[in-house]
């Protein structure tokens, strides 16, 4: 399909008429074209089409549709029908009453075209730049982060059902692309075996059994992946590029044990299994990672949603990461920053939950990019903070290139030592008792008496966590309650989104397509909302519960 731009036709005279009788008030998808206006043009999907062939259904429709259809969780076969029912659609597409529309598959291969041309982010930036124009949404103001889980496209499987349906579909792949070499070495019982899903329900139940049936498909798994990979197999070099062939080795790789006698064992943990961060969960997709938080478990990926929060100011996304599930919070603020920067939209005040209050994150959003990181404040577990009476560890100066600690009475710590705590790298620094003991200050600095230690001795998890202490009380960005209580409306935001867009299951299989998933849920969210803010709906107070306006109302005489 070839693009040929055309201008954005205004809205056909029986439409319009039709329309404002239907919605004499208008509604958001009609009051967004009279008053917000070109979104998109043709001429900005021109890398997405070839010059020649069959003439492609606008791509400014198209990109519109895409929008609409997110912001109600429509399928691509509902979107479609939409174009052709509904009445308001066709007024913000311009279309005729008697426009016969598209078909759905024409939605699917738009998506394609934004992810294979590196475009996914197209729409989600146009619109976001087009309300920047209106001012809604601006520089060095307030926005504010969070996340949410995300379920993968995929059924939870048991390490069992993993195995074997990363078989299964290794065969099927190969009965596709090499279906005469893969019948040549077949053996007879696997048609039985990989003839359909792997179901925990018809597997073996004990232990020994299921035992017995994993060794059996590894077996299965080590030969097929000999007959295609070894040198001296007359198997197609090309088969060992397909997807499927690689996710079998890898699963493989993490799961099973091949002994030098050419005997299978399968994994358990004495083994060493592969931590959840590398850790296959399912062939039909292989990004999906297992991942934890609270108590909440899943398989799938994260979504980091960003919004403005300026007063006066609809509430819009600036910004979506879509990571793996295991990947931590901390670790998405600098790909934040940078991408708002890049749109000329970095905050002054960015409001965060500690998961993102990492040491690195704070000092990147300090000196990279000018940006205060407000959250809950970092930690500080010595009796001296908790009290808030006496020389806790940020009384205390460090000389990093010397590997010298001064306490607040001017003496120097007699030792500097590298250690680990939690598992993370630190250092340890002792103070000389003929110092602590004389000290005027020692009630200040040591709690009780100790013919043990009656000296000062210090635990610094790393520098990047010292200076990260030291911006934090030098900015004001610990505990202060009134520049971190605009943080909480996040949470309604992501409720939105979930109930609107379905943002925490995801539509499609690979990282890819869910991060566009996700950049078109936040633009069609956006839409909604300035929508919304257009007709005079602001954000009222939360919702009450009948009972809870009855206890809040005075008795009756």
């Amino acid at each position: 399909m070839c693009l040929h731009p055309r201008p954005v036709e205004p809205v056909p005279e029986p439409t319009a008429r039709v329309a404002h009788a239907a919605f004499p008030n208008g509604n958001p998808y009609m009051r967004m074209r009279d008053e917000v206006g070109t979104i998109f043009e043709d001429e900005g999907f021109a890398e997405l089409f070839p010059g020649r062939g069959k003439p492609a259904f606008s791509p400014w429709r198209l990109a519109l549709v895409t929008i609409m259809q997110f912001s109600e969780d429509l399928s691509d076969r509902r979107a479609a029908d939409a174009v052709r029912a509904r009445i308001d659609w066709k007024y913000a597409l311009s279309l005729e009453l008697d426009d016969p529309g598209f078909d759905a598959s024409v939605l699917c291969e738009f998506r394609t075209r934004l992810l294979e041309n590196g475009e996914e982010r197209l729409l989600f930036d146009a619109l976001l730049e087009r309300l920047r124009e209106m001012g809604l949404v601006k520089a060095r103001g307030r926005q504010r982060t969070d996340s949410t889980h995300v379920l993968g496209a995929t059924r939870a499987l048991e390490r069992l059902e993993l195995v074997g349906e990363a078989m299964r579909r290794a065969l099927n792949a190969l009965a596709v692309a090499a279906p005469g070499w893969l019948r040549e070495r077949a053996r007879p019982e696997w048609a039985g075996r990989y003839a359909g899903p792997f179901d925990d329900r018809r597997l073996p139940k004990g232990k020994d059994e299921r035992l017995k049936e994993a060794e059996e498909i590894g077996r299965d798994g080590f030969g097929l992946l000999d007959a295609v990979c070894s040198g001296e197999s007359d198997a197609p070099a090309w088969l060992k590029e397909l997807p499927d062939l690689e996710t079998l080795r890898v699963v493989w790789v993490q799961n099973y044990l091949l002994r030098p006698d050419g005997d299978v064992r399968f994994r358990d943990r004495d083994d060493g299994l592969p931590p959840a961060a590398k850790r296959l969960v399912s062939p039909t997709d292989p990004e999906v990672r297992a991942a934890r938080r609270g108590r909440i478990r899943w398989g799938g990926y994260k979504v980091h949603l960003t919004e403005s929060c300026d007063e006066g100011a609809p509430r819009l996304v600036t910004h979506i990461g879509t990571d793996p599930a295991p990947v931590q919070d901390a670790e998405a603020v600098s790909p934040a920053h940078e991408a708002l920067r890049a749109k000329d939209l970095l905050p002054a005040l960015h409001l965060v939950d500690g998961a993102y209050m990492e040491p690195r994150s704070l000092l990147e959003a300090h000196e990279r990019f000018g940006v205060s990181l407000v959250g809950p404040a970092m930690r500080n577990t010595g009796w001296q903070a908790r009290e808030g009476n006496g020389f806790d560890l940020s009384s205390f100066e460090f000389d990093w290139e010397k590997k010298e600690a001064t306490c607040p009475e001017g003496k120097k710590g007699m030792s500097w030592k590298e250690t680990v705590k939690d598992g993370r790298p630190a250092v340890r620094v002792k103070f000389s008792r003929k110092d602590c003991r004389p000290c005027p200050s020692r009630d200040l600095c040591i709690r009780r008496e100790s013919s043990i230690a009656p000296f000062r001795d210090l635990t610094v998890r790393s520098r990047e966590h010292y200076e990260a202490m030291r911006l934090v009380r030098e900015l004001g960005l610990g505990p202060d309650r009134s520049r971190y209580s605009g943080r909480e409306g996040i949470e309604g935001t992501i409720a939105r989104a979930v109930r609107t867009c379905g943002a925490r299951r995801a539509r499609y299989v690979g990282l890819g397509k869910v991060h566009l998933q996700h950049l078109l849920g936040a633009a069609a969210l956006n839409f909604l909302r300035v929508g919304e803010w257009l007709a005079g709906q602001q954000r009222g107070a939360p919702p009450r519960s009948p009972f809870s306006k009855l206890m809040a109302s005075p008795a009756a005489a």
